[in-house]
């Protein structure tokens, strides 16, 4: 059964301690992550990390009081830092992280977690061995539409979950290391976990790379759950039309989620089908079609990544185990890495633990060919 989660309300009247962090990337999501950490009463952004002198100068520029450095080595160890944000690419996820927990800083880590399960499990351990926090960024979790949708399911209002199926296209941006599934599905599928409350037992996925060679810009995903229940997920960099949808599908109701939409992101619509208990003849077999009223739920305005920086600040000074923990962002990696598996032979399905651990059928190391990790220098 999904859970609610709630979270501390941005002000400074319960403020207790300010924390010093340190965002590791400026390219294209880094710089949001500053913004609104800049904007948390308990929060002291030190320093800024990038390999670009260019980025560096032009996030001075937005913010002078802030330190820029190129030098992680000296971010971790010369600022005095409680916290680090790891906002570099896919790629470089693993190896800075592991030295930001290494040198004792609870950890940030824009998804996906990282480039294997294998490279997962070991931050894990260092983070649990040391008591730190280890977070994974599944923004969408901290959004007012999915904690709605969430709080819409547990309360049962439109009955068991038959099917999920979801959306997310758009032009670009095409990434180097990385293929469409590992850019834009992990938002779907952390979401899908968080409703469903449960891992899937199969995924297939099917793809293809029509620009870069060995990259797929087209996936469809398919996840296969208990019950008879399944999600699909569709991501494109190809797509002519920025499209950012999800339709929830149960016995009494249905949700339409638009993310796009501006004030109306959720509608519920009262409408389902029957199948008669019992008939005799085939003349006494018919559906039984419902069609109600739909509603817009009421959505306080928020954004969700500064929910989310506040929940990293708020997890650290209580010491709590953040919604989305590091054996989130592990369940999610090891959902890409049956993924890319399914890819590698046409669609074939990969098949789940019953205990959810490991796809059966999946080597521990990941694929190799749809991520290609290289090291970076700390």
């Amino acid at each position: 059964m999904v859970t609610t989660t709630n979270f501390r309300r941005i002000n400074g009247s319960d403020k207790k301690k300010t924390f010093a962090v340190g965002v590791v990337g400026c390219g294209y999501w880094g710089p949001n992550l500053v913004r609104n950490l800049k904007g948390l009463p308990n929060c002291h952004v030190k320093a800024m990390c990038d390999l670009s002198e260019a980025r560096l100068k032009h996030m001075r520029t937005l913010y002078p009081d802030v330190e820029g450095v190129t030098d992680f080595e000296h971010l971790l160890n010369g600022i005095g830092l409680d916290a680090v944000i790891v906002a570099a690419p896919v790629r470089h996820h693993y190896s800075l992280a592991k030295a930001s927990l290494l040198a004792g800083k609870h950890t940030f880590i824009e998804k996906p977690m990282a480039s294997s399960s294998a490279q997962c499990e070991e931050l894990i351990e260092i983070a649990e061995r040391n008591g730190l926090v280890l977070m994974v960024g599944h923004t969408f979790l901290y959004s007012a539409p999915v904690r709605k949708i969430a709080e819409i399911i547990q309360a049962g209002d439109i009955g068991e979950i038959r099917y999920i199926n979801s959306r997310r296209l758009n032009l670009g941006l095409f990434q180097k290391d990385i293929n469409v599934a590992w850019d834009l599905a992990p938002h779907d599928i952390s979401i899908i976990l968080h409703i469903l409350g449960e891992f899937p037992q199969v995924v297939n996925c099917q793809g293809n790379a029509h620009v870069t060679p060995g990259i797929e810009d087209v996936t469809n995903i398919s996840l296969s759950f208990r019950h008879q229940r399944f999600a699909t997920i569709q991501s494109s960099w190809l797509e002519p039309r920025k499209i950012r949808d999800m339709t929830i599908v149960g016995t009494r109701r249905m949700i339409v989620y638009d993310d796009l939409q501006t004030h109306e992101k959720i509608r519920i619509y009262d409408t389902r089908v029957d199948r008669p208990p019992h008939h005799d003849t085939f003349a006494d077999f018919h559906y039984s079609y419902h069609y109600g009223d739909s509603y817009i739920p009421y959505l306080k305005q928020e954004e969700p990544l500064k929910v989310e920086c506040q929940h990293f600040l708020d997890c650290i000074e209580e010491g709590t185990t953040p919604l989305t923990n590091g054996r989130k962002g592990l369940e999610l990696v090891r959902i890409l890495e049956a993924a890319s598996k399914s890819l590698e032979n046409a669609g074939a399905p990969v098949t789940f633990s019953e205990s959810g651990d490991k796809p059966s059928s999946l080597e521990r190391e990941g694929t190799g060919r749809v991520l290609r990790p290289e090291p970076v220098a700390v």
